[in-house]
């Protein structure tokens, strides 16, 4: 971030009658100010930086700072650091240059000096390296400090309110005693914790040297332990401490350990460490108690940014990012020219202190001496509509709880109104022009007097209306537009989009007393009364029960709304906009056709479909028309351009489909944004409900014979889905398709000379992904760690150049289910007897086990699965491409279970008489070929592989990836 100083700020240097050597040493740089040149310096290479420092002698200077040193370590670093008394050594180490058989290095070297040489940017930042703080300790402080306090004085006067420093909740905890960096390390010197600081890698070191380090440091920032996962690391460290009763309510309790995000940290840090500015992720509240040591706190109600720092809001997917000082930077540089009306809360903790702070409140902390504490966040009444309405879609309503009415400074508060007014006319809160809005608060201006102009308070006359921190009001800044389903999820959500409907699916079951409050949460997350209204009018429609009041929260963590009503589920099609949604229930619809035309056993293990239609609005109505999948709907007349085949039985079948999943692989992330937003027109299907449970929810507590069970299913079942007939392309549809896949911008069509290996039904299959190979790296490299980034620099050498030219060397294309996962397996219970193939299952048994997850009365001896959910996914393709979920989701990597399911599969993945073995080339190696469908996926399955795989991440070749993932592959040969 660029900082601007104040002059009058400034330490003068030394005024000495000397050559200034920055021209010639700098050339055309000297016109970049140091802070420039050392920010283009981090984005260097630490041999680069070694070699450009002997271009002159201001790069010298530049390229041996330790902060330089220290940022070009911490990016490269593997994840487990060690520091080596200097950064620039540290670093070199990481690079395997030894100093301890080098006889110059060991010797001991003169610094070099220059003179005709001052840099203000680098004596404050050395000033800030060798700080004491001794008098940053602020006496009275204007946090309100409490002892004793009730959980009602706390709820009433302080919950969602305002911070408090309160004391004696820590004072019967071993940790108050035992939490010193002394006694840590005698028992915790080699477990290595993670550190804060920003870095592609999660970056660990041990406690012993992190306390060696902390010793001998003079770091501006220094390495901050700052790690969530303690717990896991050092379980004895749980047993020393113990939530203080006023902050045990906490809605994320109900999820498992590994879904719910992070939530608790062990903190440590020496002089001038800290936390830069920032609001609590999700909006949540917290509380950190101090074991020992003293910290600087400061604060700032919601909706009011501290001086000196940036908010970004993304437009696209609502994802925020915060720009700040360090917090040392912020006291010395920021702090100084605040006049008294803008300065902070503050106080400074004490050891055995506990701080609470309120959902969206600023914060920033400084550590004035070597500091141990331990900090919770959590959810509960007060602030559970916050953190729902920061989860919902858009990105005006996230700057107004961070930045406030600043967040609106493009548009007028009468526009807001408007928008507020006629939403359902489609004025909604989405034109806002810049991709990424830039919330900045700058420095005061100076007056002519030298007084400052607070630039907080004075620079916004928007309007008279006054930011609330006020849920109501919040909720205004919705864009009514947006919907859950539909929309891209950011990523600095503190939870994933599936495993936040799951959370609020789970506290509607589990915590019925909260009810209420839940809906609320649920309509501003997930726009549930929208959904409720439409599924209402579809079982009116149809003649249904309504959903019961346990039922009235879409189910399941797919990515379109599903709702139970009596023995029915309905699903609303909304994923990726109304085109795909027509071909996914268009394909679906032809393929059960299909199925039940060869009586096919497949049948037996797919929930019947029982009724499928349109769901649309017209004038501010919801309506329902009946749509079968043949024939063109006929409220989507007027989007006929949509069908290329209107004269086929299914018009958004399989063979549109194909040529559609074409066309989207070509588009661009906002293209396919555009695509997804903005109907009122939605397909839907109605099933059989199936009673137990989905596997999901019991994997688990599930025993070996019944995973293995489930194996053998899979198999099975994936051996009668890829028997099913595909229905026979049309030649002329897919000539047509071929020469679009080769025209030029203009729409002119090319020669196209290239040779297919492939049987033409491979086509627009290989030519999909030879589409989805052309933004490889870029994709890659967005979803980031845990992929290695040496792998992502190799990925393009590793896949075919042209897939079009690979030998696939594999029989027909197959209907491939592509989404088989564990929320899409249906589990029954069943007697051991009958598990064992002895005797019936006992029909009450069975019923007393619901879809919606509820115990049982009796606990369960044995499951076996019956069903196969979701077939929205379906496409025809290569059949292996159906293992690669099943394989990652449902058997988490173990090969004994993909044996289990080979062995009942037992179709070969390539034609009789091809050479599928590790020596095979191309795409006749079966774990190649698979591979590459990992990287060219549309999700992040290569997230999956090096997050189960973790040693993998270390690995420096795709080679060695594939081998140890899809080695097994190679010596099955299958046998029909």
């Amino acid at each position: 971030m660029e900082v601007e100083v104040n002059p009058q700020s400034q330490i003068q240097p030394m005024e000495v009658e000397q050559i200034d050597r920055r021209p010639a040493a700098l050339g055309d740089l000297r016109i970049l100010p140091d802070e420039i040149l050392c920010a283009i310096l981090t984005y260097l290479t630490p041999r680069d930086v070694a070699r450009l420092s002997c271009v002159s002698s201001v790069m010298y200077i530049l390229c041996n700072e330790e902060p330089l040193w220290m940022s070009l370590c911490i990016d490269n670093a593997d994840r487990q650091l060690q520091y080596k008394g200097s950064w620039k050594r540290t670093a070199l180490d990481q690079l395997n240059v030894t100093f301890e058989n080098n006889e110059f290095c060991q010797k001991p070297q003169k610094p070099l000096h220059f003179n005709g040489f001052n840099s203000m940017f680098l004596y404050c930042r050395l000033y800030r390296c060798y700080t004491s703080l001794n008098g940053f300790y602020y006496d009275t402080g204007n946090v309100e400090r409490e002892k004793n306090l009730s959980i009602e004085e706390f709820r009433d006067k302080y919950d969602g309110q305002k911070p408090v420093l309160i004391g004696g909740l820590a004072d019967t905890w071993p940790a108050r005693t035992t939490w010193t960096p002394e006694e840590l390390l005698k028992k915790y010197g080699d477990t290595a914790f993670k550190l804060s600081q920003r870095s592609r890698h999660k970056i660990k070191m041990k406690l012993k040297d992190y306390v060696s380090y902390m010793k001998v440091q003079h770091d501006e920032d220094p390495l901050y332990i700052f790690d969530e996962k303690f717990g896991e690391a050092a379980p004895e460290l749980l047993k020393d401490y113990s939530i203080p009763n006023m902050f045990k309510e906490d809605f994320f309790d109900v999820l498992d350990r590994d879904q719910r995000p992070p939530f608790r940290w062990l903190i440590m840090g020496p002089e001038r460490s800290g936390a830069s500015w920032h609001v609590d992720p999700a909006l949540t509240s917290a509380w950190n108690t101090l074991l020992c040591g003293r910290k600087r706190w400061a604060l700032y109600p919601p909706g009011r940014v501290p001086l000196g720092v940036t908010v970004h809001v993304n437009e696209e997917d609502g994802d925020v990012n915060i720009e700040s000082p360090s917090s040392l930077q912020w006291w010395l540089d920021f702090y100084p020219l605040l006049p008294e009306e803008d300065k902070p809360i503050e106080c400074t903790q004490l050891p055995g202190e506990t701080i609470f702070v309120p959902s969206g409140w600023w914060h920033c902390v400084l550590n004035l001496e070597t500091t141990v504490a331990v900090t919770q966040n959590f959810v509960n009444s007060k602030n559970f509509e916050f953190v729902c309405l920061d989860m919902a879609p858009g990105y005006r309503h996230k700057g107004v709880c961070r930045a406030g009415l600043l967040a609106l400074d493009d548009i007028s508060i009468e526009d807001v109104r408007k928008n507020m007014l006629f939403l359902e006319s489609g004025l909604g809160c989405s034109d806002l022009s810049r991709k990424d809005k830039r919330i900045r608060v700058h420095q005061p201006e100076v007056s002519e007097n030298g007084s400052t102009r607070d630039g907080v308070s004075k620079c916004i006359d928007l309007t008279e209306m006054e930011f609330s921190y006020d849920i109501n009001f919040l909720a205004m800044f919705l864009d009514k537009e947006q919907d859950h389903y539909t929309s891209l999820w950011s990523s600095s959500n503190s939870i994933g989009q599936r495993e936040m409907r799951e959370w609020l699916s789970k506290l509607w079951v589990g915590k019925p007393e909260n009810r209420d409050l839940v809906w609320k949460g649920a309509c501003l997350a997930l726009n549930a009364d929208r959904w409720y209204t439409h599924v209402t009018e579809i079982c009116n429609f149809h003649g249904l029960p309504l959903p019961t009041d346990d039922e009235r929260l879409p189910v399941g963590t797919g990515s379109n709304p599903v709702y139970l009503a009596g023995d029915n589920v309905i699903k609303i099609l909304v994923e990726e906009g109304l085109e795909a949604c027509l071909h996914s229930l268009g394909t679906e619809l032809e393929f059960y056709s299909s199925l039940q035309k060869i009586n096919s056993p497949l049948r037996d293990h797919i929930p019947s479909v029982l009724a499928s239609g349109i769901l649309y609005m017209e004038n501010g109505l919801c309506k329902v028309q009946y749509w079968d999948g043949k024939g063109v709907p006929e409220v989507i007349a007027n989007f006929t351009p949509l069908v290329e085949h209107e004269q086929a039985d299914y018009p958004f079948g399989l063979q549109s489909k194909r040529q559609f999943d074409y066309r989207k692989a070509g588009m661009s992330l906002p293209e396919l944004v555009k695509a997804c937003s903005g109907t009122t027109i939605w397909p839907y299907v109605i099933t059989q409900r199936c009673k137990g449970k989905i596997y999901a929810q019991i994997r688990d507590s599930m025993s070996w014979k019944d995973t293995l069970n489930l194996a053998s299913f899979l198999g099975e079942q994936m051996r009668n889905l890829h028997l099913v007939p595909c229905p026979a392309l049309n030649d002329s549809t897919l000539l047509e398709t071929q020469q679009k896949a080769v025209s030029d911008a203009n729409g002119n069509i090319k020669n196209d000379e290239d040779k297919v290996w492939a049987p033409a039904e491979w086509n627009i299959f290989l030519r999909t992904l030879n589409r989805k190979k052309k933004d490889v790296c870029d994709r890659l490299t967005k979803w980031g760690d845990p992929i290695p980034r040496e792998l992502i620099e190799k990925v393009e050498e590793y896949i075919p150049d042209d897939l079009l030219k690979v030998d696939m060397g594999v029989r027909s294309c197959t209907w491939i289910h592509s989404d088989i996962m564990d929320d899409n397996i249906h589990m029954e219970p069943c007697s051991l007897t009958s598990h064992s193939g002895g005797a019936n299952d006992n029909p009450e048994l069975i019923d007393n086990v619901s879809a919606n997850g509820s115990d049982l009365s009796e606990p369960i001896h044995a499951w076996r699965p019956t069903h196969i959910l979701d077939f929205s996914g379906l496409s025809v393709g290569d059949p292996i491409l159906d293992l690669i979920p099943i394989y990652l989701d449902i058997f988490r990597g173990d090969p004994l279970l993909l044996k289990q399911f080979l062995d009942s599969y037992k179709l070969p993945f390539v034609k009789t008489g091809v050479n599928s073995s590790a020596k095979s080339n191309g795409f006749q190696r079966l774990s190649y070929r698979v591979m590459c469908y990992c990287i060219l996926h549309d999700e992040n399955i290569l997230g999956a592989i090096f997050g189960t795989w973790k040693k993998l991440r270390m690995a420096k070749s795709w080679e060695e990836v594939e081998e140890a993932v899809w080695g097994d592959l190679n010596s099955y040969t299958g046998s029909c």
